[in-house]
């Protein structure tokens, strides 16, 4: 089959594209370019480079704990995904995890490295969820250390941060512990949704689901209905909205963050899907967000989703990333595979052909991270393409069967025989 790499698939279709041969070899394709592309990112001292456009190392030699974690899990899924040469990159992870941001004198994980050096000590709940996350993706690889980094960072998350009493993470520590915050926030809460989720998936450990459900119905069933379906990103000590933060514009960023609600909706997804799917109301919910997040996020005039809102949904920061496009594309796959409905099939489309034309790189691999007014590649908040996470996420899940227990299903792709992925039809395609 010839496959145009500009064109995700044929406008003409009829149909859903996941069931379209020339769209999965599309999608087939491009996550094969992104692993080819980010295996450079191995670091022959220690550790990861970040890459430039070109896949050549740049020279900041800081490592922070989310990129070593998503390059883990990455190259996990690729792995289930029948890709070969994924071990060394994995390998390498876990070792760096163990040797560098562990922390061998006060426990928990060092946020940053710069060669032997603690860059940041922090102990931040954002990145030890992404450690749980690729320990549990290292697990169902058959990594031999999978079960040991688990179990500790497991004791870690239960002695530091969780919160029993409100059924939700603190944030963030010193390096010995001592506080030095009472900020609490919604993108670590949601990130350990996902890793608690894989978690379950790799383990069985019943824990691991409940406290996703208890972080899923504080934001969807009290915080989303009470604000409109947007999801406040701030919280003050006793998890009340802090509508006054704003910290880092990048990263802690004031109001709403729409990108998170495709997020959080397709994790509910999962997580209902695992409890055997209860009623309707996770599926309900997840559709509110959904459809609020492309209401007010989608740039009628560029195209593409603006960065952040204020609490009334007006844009505020109209910037345009890569990873929101990529986590509407999840969320929208996981409910075409649900019930295959016209609306969610014409935005799916939407959103792959603006990806296509504006944030992949189709000759050398991995996506643009950022675009200007023009469409263009830009590099106003981010050096080189500094992650595979979520482009690839974006191109295999909605490969896979159903919409949970991913992981374990990425070998139905068989992504090194160069042949498009068979369609996700297991006997109920949900």
């Amino acid at each position: 089959m010839v496959i145009d790499r500009h064109l995700p698939g044929p406008a003409d279709a009829d149909g859903c594209w996941l069931d379209c041969e020339a769209h999965r070899a599309w999608l087939a394709a491009d996550a094969r370019r992104q692993f080819d592309f980010f295996r450079a990112s191995l670091n022959p001292v220690a550790g990861f480079h970040v890459l430039d456009y070109d896949g050549a190392p740049l020279p900041d030699t800081v490592q922070e704990l989310h990129t070593t974690t998503r390059l883990v899990h990455s190259f996990a899924l690729g792995k289930r995904a029948g890709l070969g040469d994924c071990d060394a990159v994995i390998d390498q992870g876990m070792r760096y995890l163990f040797s560098h941001h562990h922390d061998e004198k006060h426990g928990g994980y060092h946020w940053a490295m710069d060669g032997n050096s603690v860059h940041d000590g922090r102990k931040l709940a954002y990145g030890h969820v992404f450690v749980l996350l690729a320990a549990a993706s290292a697990q169902m690889a058959g990594h031999p250390d999978a079960e040991r980094l688990i179990n500790d960072v497991d004791g870690v998350l239960d002695a530091r941060f969780w919160d029993e009493e409100h059924g939700l993470f603190l944030d963030e520590w010193n390096r010995d512990w001592s506080p030095f915050s009472t900020y609490r926030g919604m993108n670590a809460n949601m990130h350990a949704v996902e890793a608690l989720l894989t978690a379950y998936e790799a383990t069985d450990r019943a824990k691991y689901i409940d406290r996703a459900g208890r972080v899923l119905d504080f934001f969807l069933r009290r915080i989303a209905p009470a604000h409109d379906w947007r999801l406040p990103e701030h919280y003050t000590a006793d998890w009340q909205v802090d509508r006054s933060y704003s910290g880092n514009p990048m990263f802690r960023p004031a109001g709403t963050t729409p990108g998170h609600s495709f997020e959080l909706a397709r994790l509910a997804l999962q997580y209902w899907d695992l409890c055997g799917r209860p009623g309707d109301e996770w599926p309900a919910a997840a559709r509110h967000l959904v459809d609020r997040a492309l209401a007010d996020a989608w740039d009628e005039e560029r195209g593409g989703l603006v960065y952040t809102l204020d609490f009334g949904g007006t844009p505020a920061i109209r910037s345009r990333y890569w990873w929101p496009v990529t986590e509407a594309i999840g969320a929208l796959a996981a409910f075409i595979k649900l019930d295959h409905g016209e609306r969610d099939e014409g935005w799916y489309r939407r959103l792959w052909i603006f990806a296509g034309s504006h944030f992949v790189d189709h000759e050398r691999g991995g996506w643009f991270p950022e675009i200007d007014d023009d469409g263009q590649p830009t590099t106003t908040q981010f050096k080189g393409k500094p992650d595979v996470y979520h482009s690839v996420q974006a191109a295999l899940l909605p490969l896979v069967p159903g919409l949970s227990r991913l992981g374990e299903k990425m070998g139905s792709l068989a992504l090194d025989s160069g042949r498009p992925a068979a369609a996700p039809r297991d006997g109920g395609i949900a």
